[in-house]
């Protein structure tokens, strides 16, 4: 809680008791300091004491209470730096919202509700002084423990007070006289509140902020959180929040069926608004949650991604670099050599479809194109692009390799939320933001500690988010992703599978919302589904949530001709084995002497053209193939 909120009377209890020369030393109080070390020398013992209030705190913080002389240098040190950086104000303030006053209370202001039902504000000088009392020793100068010696502690206090001048002789008497009544406001077990999985990203985000923002321990973050009477103020949409639990809560409700060995089928799905990075629901398991900080699967779960992470580490890369574009033409063989590695996939299914474009190579998920397009991207270039580009942290250094990006074989995995933040930059014209489960955080004064605004990142250029959201519309109305549908609205999306059918994933937008959904069991196992039941749970949940949304459309991008930077393809059908010559009868030398200018050279159109790619139908009809376009491959 703030400084101005904490009465003088408490400071003046702590002051008197702990640290009575705390307003004039610098940190140390020196004399008691060398009294400390005497002692210690003469008896032999690591026991120091002569710890001043700046001192507590410090071991408070930093966690590091081993009694050593090593150890009490170093908080020596780091008490007179913490006093040239701090006013005596902000160290009480800190130092009365970290310290331990038992029954698990944290800080002034949760230990005036628990022993008195009361704000600090309101607390009595009599009940200060019974409150810091219990500092020094809560599990003896607990009232609830003992309350004799909590009330010979509260006297001794009070005296030191007068003795130091900070309360007059009357106000000593009449505060001996008026005994503290405790009021115990512990919370039962029984009874006791489930946290949901969004309420406990949001503690869990917070407590990040504060130690990155205080250079603090995650126990004095946490204690800050639970003890400071801080007010938190959520991204939270109420309402979409109760659609995704009225499935997920419901088991019967999911297309989710247990494993051949009997387990649950597990699931997580994160929403958020692309355009804030405000995660508006989560959820981070089916079924009925009984636990408090359990598994969160959606914010703390690392599942390969399989197929979908070719979007955001292949094709989105390289159409921001220039590399290709829509129609850019891809020879998908069998019998491609990689420039980079000498690994090379097979599609699912084991088909090839010559000649295509990179429109049609997404919409049916080849593994072939994707580990072409890679080839030239390179991984490192993937691998940067995602953790500097599409904030992905998750990712292992041994990542940075071909199988991981091109197929997402990932070492450890990827998180729901990550997934559903990188695909964001799509919907929001290329520019990614960072997801958030909180706006900002105040203290018990309304006074704002945590400010949590969107950060963002100008991932792709406008023109690239546009043809990747048209090209994942594709993929969804005519590819793999068609479980995702919805009736009034487009989506845009790519469905995920592991090796094995471990995973299944589908990560997908409309022109309101992301959402990513992961489907598994806890223990990797074989799903044995005939489609993908993540899609299905996305178009579930999304359908309800777009209800009674104003239809919107994709915008509609320039698609551009193919780049052409790679030179001319040599396709894998099979060539002739002579070009028809004007003189067949001719030697090879009179040839060579008689070989026409430029002009007159064999025009492409006598050399056959590669088999024609089967079924189009991803091409829209006013956007046909360029029948010149490039043809993109890396087997030249």
């Amino acid at each position: 809680m703030d400084y101005a909120d904490l009465p003088l009377n408490l400071q003046h209890a702590a002051v008197s008791i702990e640290d009575q020369r705390f307003y004039n030393h610098k940190g140390v109080d020196w004399y008691r300091t060398t009294g400390a070390f005497v002692n210690m020398f003469l008896g032999m013992r690591n026991d120091f004491g002569g710890s001043t209030i700046t001192q507590q705190l410090i071991k408070n913080l930093t966690h590091q209470d081993d009694i050593t002389v090593q150890r009490k240098l170093l908080e020596i040190f780091q008490a007179l730096d913490l006093e040239k950086r701090y006013s005596k104000e902000e160290i009480m303030e800190w130092y009365l919202n970290v310290i331990y006053f038992g029954e698990g209370s944290y800080g002034v202001y949760t230990a005036a509700e628990t022993y008195f039902g009361k704000t600090p504000s309101e607390l009595t000088l009599s009940e200060c002084a019974s409150i810091v009392g219990i500092t020094n020793n809560p599990s003896r100068y607990d009232p609830f423990i003992s309350s004799e010696n909590n009330n010979k502690r509260r006297i001794y206090i009070l005296d030191k007070m007068y003795e130091l001048d900070y309360i007059t002789k009357a106000e000593h008497d009449q505060a001996v006289a008026d005994e503290p009544v405790f009021v115990h406001t512990e919370t039962e077990d029984e009874g006791q509140t489930i946290y949901s999985y969004y309420a406990e990203a949001v503690i869990e985000d917070v407590i990040q902020r504060l130690m990155e923002d205080r250079s603090i321990s995650r126990d004095t973050a946490k204690t800050m959180l639970y003890s400071g009477g801080y007010q938190v103020y959520s991204c939270f949409n109420p309402r979409i929040q109760n659609i995704v639990d009225s499935y997920y809560t419901d088991y019967s409700k999911l297309p989710l069926h247990n494993s051949a060995s009997g387990k649950q089928c597990q699931s997580a799905i994160v929403i958020l608004d692309p355009y804030t990075g405000e995660i508006q629901a989560m959820a981070g398991g089916t079924g009925s949650k009984d636990i408090n900080f359990g598994t969160n699967r959606a914010t703390q779960s690392q599942r390969p991604p399989g197929s979908s992470i070719k979007p955001i580490a292949v094709y989105g890369p390289a159409m921001e670099l220039g590399l290709i574009t829509q129609n850019t033409r891809v020879n998908d063989s069998a019998s491609i050599k990689l420039s980079g590695t000498g690994w090379y996939p097979k599609n699912s299914g084991g088909g090839n479809y010559g000649v295509i474009t990179i429109r049609t190579a997404l919409q049916r998920s080849l593994n072939t194109v994707s580990a072409q397009i890679l080839d030239k991207l390179t991984p490192a270039v993937s691998f940067q692009f995602l953790k500097e580009k599409l904030g992905v942290t998750s990712l292992d250094d041994f990542d940075c390799d071909y199988a991981p990006l091109a197929l997402g074989q990932l070492t450890n995995g990827i998180t729901v939320r990550e997934m559903a933040q990188a695909y964001s930059a799509f919907v929001n014209d290329g520019v990614f933001t960072y997801s958030r489960t909180f706006n900002y955080v105040t203290d018990s004064a309304g006074n704002v500690v945590l400010e949590n605004p969107a950060r963002t990142i100008q991932a792709f250029k406008q023109n690239v988010a546009w043809n990747m959201e048209d090209m994942l519309f594709n993929a969804v109305n005519a590819g793999t992703g068609t479980e995702a549908r919805l009736s009034n609205m487009p989506v845009g999306g790519k469905t995920g599978t592991t090796s094995n059918d471990c995973d299944r994933w589908f990560v997908g937008f409309t022109p309101y919302y992301v959402a990513a959904v992961w489907t598994g069991y806890d223990t990797p196992e074989k799903m044995s589904y005939s489609g993908n039941p993540a899609a299905q749970i996305f178009r579930l949940v999304m359908a309800d949530i777009h209800r009674d949304l104003a239809y919107k459309a994709f915008p509609t991008p320039e698609v551009g001709n193919p780049t052409g930077i790679f030179g001319d393809l040599t396709p894998a059908t099979p060539k002739p084995t002579e070009t028809p010559d004007a003189s067949p009868s001719a030697s090879p030398k009179a040839k060579a002497s008689a070989t026409p200018k430029p002009t007159a050279t064999p025009k492409p159109t006598a050399t056959p053209k590669p088999t024609p790619e089967p079924e189009p139908v991803d091409e829209p009809a006013e956007n046909p193939p360029d029948e010149d376009a490039f043809l993109f491959a890396v087997n030249w």
